[in-house]
């Protein structure tokens, strides 16, 4: 079975440039643009879903493959995003799989009536603050509204699973602005989740 390509690996300009063109060809309703797009995605998708699901109760019920294509239908859903890049794709599509997974654990929470489930902030298995996967997910929300480029350095950090130096080519930036928004942004969350279960 062959490794499915690791979003960290940059994709030459030119797949990179046809798959902006596949989104703005879906948003004006080209019928068979899905498929084409699926083709040149789908890897990518399922190892983001991969490594979204690596921070889910062992007894989660959802399956991988459920989370790639019902984050792909809402994707190719939207008809009023303008589509501007690859990067905006695979930040909108972990937005999809967190916004799933976070109802799924939402329903689960709700029949077994517990506190939820406990995960690593930092990706860096040294360097752990657990936290509550519903806290977080507020507290992601909130900060979108006031820093959108933090929260999509969240997203592709610690739910898409990509490096400083990834996160830096997708959206543009330097490694060392990722490396202090990064910073920034998980002082916000951390702070928030506390005040939240109000310990601070």
């Amino acid at each position: 079975m062959t490794t499915p390509p690791n979003v960290n690996e940059p994709l030459s300009a030119t797949t990179s440039h046809e798959v902006t063109q596949l989104l703005q060809a879906m948003r004006d309703g080209d019928p068979v643009v899905a498929e084409r797009l699926a083709r040149l995605v789908y890897d990518e998708l399922h190892h983001v879903a991969e490594w979204h699901m690596r921070r889910e109760h062992e007894s989660h019920t959802l399956q991988t493959t459920v989370l790639v294509n019902e984050a792909f239908m809402r994707l190719i859903d939207q008809r009023s995003v303008s589509w501007q890049s690859r990067a905006q794709f695979f930040v909108l599509a972990s937005q999809a799989m967190r916004r799933l997974l976070v109802d799924h654990s939402r329903r689960r929470r709700a029949a077994k009536r517990d506190f939820g489930e406990r995960v690593p902030l930092e990706v860096v298995p040294a360097i752990e603050i657990t936290v509550d996967v519903l806290e977080l997910h507020d507290a992601l929300e909130l900060l979108a509204t006031l820093d959108a480029r933090q929260a999509q350095i969240v997203e592709l950090r610690y739910f898409a699973g990509m490096t400083i130096e990834a996160t830096a080519e997708t959206l543009g930036i330097s490694p060392a602005t990722v490396k202090r928004e990064w910073t920034f942004a998980r002082a916000f969350l951390q702070r928030e989740m506390t005040r939240s279960r109000g310990e601070a």
